[in-house]
């Protein structure tokens, strides 16, 4: 490999903030912060507003567009005629 071209691929650290859960990948994410971890280790921190234990895709606390009080129902009302001609 060349060297100096390549990104700085690296175990980094991720924390969701909004529930503090955090998981080590390797990552090229840039970080300026480090986190010491309970098994000693001492990685580079890369902060997450949202992850896969808080979106609500995945935790299932997702509302359907269908159930959004009526708002779809009032748009196929209002366009759905124009829409069928």
């Amino acid at each position: 490999m060349k060297e100096g071209i390549h990104p700085n691929y690296r175990e980094v650290c991720f924390l969701d903030l909004s529930n503090n859960f955090q998981f080590v990948t390797r990552s090229c994410a840039p970080t300026k912060e480090t986190i010491k971890l309970d098994d000693g280790r001492e990685l580079p921190l890369f902060k997450l507003d949202t992850s896969s234990e808080s979106h609500p895709f995945y935790t299932g606390t997702q509302k359907s567009v269908d159930n959004m009080g009526g708002r779809v129902e009032k748009f196929r009302n209002r366009y759905g005629k124009t829409a069928a001609k």
